[in-house]
């Protein structure tokens, strides 16, 4: 994959401000995270616009079309080169001919995405269409995740720095983290990690993802998407999270808090 050059894509930018404490004003200047327009351009037809952190954007573009089925490999993108704007950021990226052909037959407009996970789909049968059932035998021990949630902390760096961005994280089954990727969007965060699970040929059944979000629908089907069976996150899943985790195989945790989890489908995986 190649990388245009001379680019310059700040995730975080400084503020002035006016901080309010116990009566007392001062000002300030704050480090604030960027959110920026990225649009994703296959064969020179954009495809998506989303809202994102400009960092890692690689990652996140690989990422969003596995999760996506825009493509089955990485292999399948030929070239990948990032364009700033005046507007935004442009990932240029070009198929092989099959998936193009696929794209084209199916294809669908997502504009400024806000992680709702339905935006873009046509009809009720389209979104069934894309459940996909993970088949995995992994083990996962009670004690990995709150080891997993407390060496998390020390890692989120962006979030140290303006405290607006979520975290997906890369864990093996006794609770190292291996790999975080962060961005003001979780489902962003997810897209990242996926994108640089597979440029490092790591098995999607090797370990488990925690998030430092709720778990939605969409976080849900971006992890069956690709074959990850466990998904544990630190707030609440949705109604539907819970029930496309039931159908599509994949344990779903949530409350990742300290020795507290609460297991919500598949429960065999966590001993």
């Amino acid at each position: 994959m190649q990388h245009e050059t001379g680019l310059v894509i700040e995730a975080h930018n400084s503020y002035g401000a006016y901080r309010w404490m116990g009566g007392a004003v001062s000002h300030s200047d704050e480090t604030v995270a960027e959110e920026v327009p990225v649009a994703l351009v296959y064969n020179g037809i954009s495809h998506a616009v989303m809202l994102a952190t400009p960092l890692d954007l690689e990652d996140f573009a690989l990422g969003f079309s596995l999760s996506e089925c825009i493509v089955g490999r990485a292999g399948e993108i030929h070239d990948l080169d990032i364009i700033e704007r005046d507007n935004g950021i442009e990932v240029h990226m070009r198929l092989s001919a099959e998936r193009a052909q696929i794209l084209n037959e199916h294809r669908r407009t997502l504009a400024g995405r806000t992680g709702c996970g339905l935006c873009g789909t046509e009809s009720l049968d389209q979104l069934a269409k894309r459940a996909t059932t993970v088949q995995s035998s992994a083990v996962l021990t009670s004690g990995a995740l709150p080891r997993a949630l407390s060496a998390l902390q020390d890692m989120q760096h962006l979030f140290h720095l303006t405290g607006a961005v979520h975290a997906a994280a890369w864990c093996d089954f006794n609770g190292g983290i291996h790999l975080v990727r962060e961005d003001v969007g979780r489902h962003n965060a997810l897209d990242k990690l996926i994108g640089s699970l597979a440029t490092q040929r790591k098995p999607f059944d090797g370990g488990f993802v925690l998030m430092t979000s709720r778990a939605s629908y969409e976080i849900v089907q971006k992890a069956a998407a690709v074959g990850i069976a466990v998904v544990a996150a630190v707030s609440a899943p949705t109604g539907m999270a819970v029930r496309v985790a039931i159908e599509s195989g994949v344990t779903l945790i949530g409350f990742v808090r300290g020795e507290r989890h609460c297991v919500y489908s598949h429960p065999e995986r966590v001993h």
